[in-house]
């Protein structure tokens, strides 16, 4: 899969996630399509501020500003996932902020898709594409998988502060007995 496939997976497998929360059966159900929310836009986001930003700022007429906007959206959606992060099984407001989370990827993503990817895709041959999507993917496996809004969302510091926030919500995980993927 290529950057740009690989991304628009991640994003309809979010889309999916919202989703299962509203038909969740029960409050235990819905935190967990919670916790993987937050896992995989923690991941997706990481990767994306890691080596797909960078490839938009060199190559785009403007991609500098581009970026600046998307990072500011993270931010955002990084804020409201550690507010959920933080909340327990049947806290009220959780179905709040899974709506704003949603509101907020979804304006994202219609601006991803509809117009970085079309231009990154104008702008880089296929097999850098495909290049950047096997080395994506690779790095979602050591991603960050909890937001950190205060953490560095831009390279060099991001490729410094990613590591050890991944080996720390790694370790966070296993002591709170949440899955591993």
């Amino acid at each position: 899969m290529d950057a740009i496939e690989l991304l628009k997976h991640d994003h309809r497998m979010v889309e999916q996630l919202f989703r299962d929360y509203h038909t969740a059966a029960s409050g235990r159900q819905r935190r967990a399509v919670v916790e993987t929310l937050v896992r995989e836009v923690s991941r997706h986001a990481a990767v994306e501020e890691l080596m797909v930003y960078p490839l938009a700022k060199r190559t785009l007429p403007g991609g500098v500003q581009e970026v600046e906007e998307h990072l500011a959206e993270h931010m955002a959606v990084k804020k409201t996932l550690l507010a959920l992060d933080k909340l327990s099984v049947d806290d009220p407001r959780e179905g709040e902020l899974v709506q704003r989370l949603r509101e907020e990827i979804e304006d994202h993503v219609q601006e991803e898709e509809g117009e970085l990817m079309p231009r990154l895709r104008d702008a880089v041959s296929q097999k850098d594409l495909d290049r950047l999507g096997e080395l994506l993917a690779q790095a979602k496996q050591t991603a960050p998988t909890r937001p950190h809004p205060h953490a560095p969302d831009e390279p060099p510091a991001l490729s410094l502060a990613g590591p050890v926030a991944a080996a720390y919500d790694r370790l966070r995980d296993r002591l709170q007995g949440r899955p591993r993927t």
